[in-house]
């Protein structure tokens, strides 16, 4: 189930909900109780392993089939 990161307006608090897609855009109220808040947007940290390489370069020729068919 996906979490959603909200803030609330009134306190200034941050807090995290599991809900479903379906319910991602229902209000949400924070902890202490106050209803004034707005969901934050998510970011997504995609990582790598340091020092890979780029792909092998294609072999000479290019184009489609080899660049047999391409004259």
């Amino acid at each position: 189930m996906p979490r959603y990161e909200y803030r609330c307006r009134s306190c200034g608090d941050t807090f995290e909900l599991s809900r479903p897609m379906s319910q991602s855009a229902a209000p949400a109220a924070c902890p202490a109780g106050h209803e004034d808040t707005v969901k934050l947007l998510s970011t997504v940290a995609v990582g790598g392993t340091a020092g890979t390489s780029a792909p092998a370069p294609r072999a000479a020729g290019g184009g489609c089939c080899g660049g047999g068919c391409c004259g």
